[in-house]
């Protein structure tokens, strides 16, 4: 499996031109932030509306559907919002993620959507997963082989939307910095495409974006070059991209669904791995349960911490923004690790 596919050109050049239109002046204001002649964005969540917002600037109001503190995988539109995505001049939303959301976006009639999944390249992983990159050999061949293993096996169920809509892919890019620059891209162009007459800003805000997250991916490359172990134990199977790209190895409790429940034997099984591969933390996110994380810790010895898959921005959250969120996740590791 290669975590480095570069954005294929046809697929950012279609993702870019679904209908994406010049559009039209809106005078009113309503309470979903419209007006004052700025770009009425409306992003599925936090990670989505955080590039809308970086890269648009002052030219665009966004509002997003996913509210600070609710679990995205979760979310269940209230008819009000449903009715105000109708209302949006360009959804910016990642597939495979919210079922509902992808629903009602189908059903929104709006003709300037984006779809992030379309701007990268995605993966299927399981519970556990892994990869080498850059050369490093400690973390070859776990990707494919626990991808085959593993890929089918959790939270589909519930979330049968997700399965259908990327066909089991993980869409948690945004954790890798690379793919989350891949996608920064297109919602840039996007924007460029949406409102010419700003054209420069978008493209100048998409240079700076892209720039900063490729020193964030400097920072995790050197930052987990040399540790004392390469796996990570987490509740939620949302960091196999980001574990691919700096050759590390990703033990989940659950699967992609933070909420479903690990088997009997699957506690066991991770409670071996810990021992085998001299894991010490067991980590978990502030929008789910913490239950399983605390008793798999405590029934093996092992310290709890938080790795935040950056799905929401709360009040418990470690950093007021992505990066300040991304550095976070990066000490966390490196401290679980064991960083030399």
């Amino acid at each position: 499996m290669n975590a480095h596919r570069l954005i294929p050109t046809a697929a950012l050049a279609g993702a870019v031109s679904l209908g994406l239109v010049a559009l039209s002046a809106c005078a009113a204001t309503d309470d979903s932030g419209r007006g004052g002649g700025k770009v009425a964005v409306t992003a599925s969540f936090y990670p989505m509306q955080f590039l809308a917002e970086s890269i648009g600037g002052e030219h665009v109001s966004v509002t997003t559907l996913t509210k600070p503190g609710v679990e995205p995988h979760d979310l269940e539109l209230k008819p009000r919002q449903t009715a105000q995505l109708g209302e949006a001049d360009v959804i910016f939303y990642l597939r495979g993620v919210q079922p509902a959301v992808d629903k009602a976006i189908a059903q929104s009639g709006v003709e300037n959507v984006v779809d992030a999944a379309s701007l990268t390249s995605l993966e299927k992983h399981g519970t556990e997963t892994g990869g080498h990159t850059h050369g490093d050999e400690e973390g070859a061949g776990h990707g494919d082989e626990h991808a085959d293993a593993h890929g089918d096996e959790h939270g589909h169920d519930e979330h049968g939307g997700e399965v259908d809509a990327l066909d089991g892919a993980d869409p948690h890019v945004w954790l890798d910095p690379v793919k989350y620059a891949e996608v920064a891209k297109g919602v840039g162009a996007a924007l460029e495409k949406a409102d010419p007459d700003h054209a420069a800003a978008y493209k100048k805000n998409t240079e700076t974006l892209v720039e900063k997250l490729g020193g964030l991916d400097t920072a995790f490359k050197q930052g987990l070059a040399d540790t004392g172990t390469r796996t990570f134990i987490t509740t939620h199977a949302a960091f196999g991209y980001l574990a691919e790209r700096y050759g590390l190895k990703q033990e989940a409790i659950a699967g992609i669904d933070p909420e479903s429940e690990p088997s009997p034997a699957r506690v066991k099984e991770l409670e071996t791995i810990a021992r085998r591969d001299k894991v010490n933390t067991v980590f978990f996110e502030t929008l789910a349960s913490d239950k399983t994380a605390k008793t798999l810790a405590g029934d093996s010895g092992l310290t709890t911490d938080v790795l935040d898959p950056l799905e929401g921005i709360t009040d418990k959250t470690k950093g007021r923004d992505y990066f300040e969120v991304m550095h976070s996740n990066l000490d966390a590791l490196e401290k679980a690790l064991g960083a030399k």
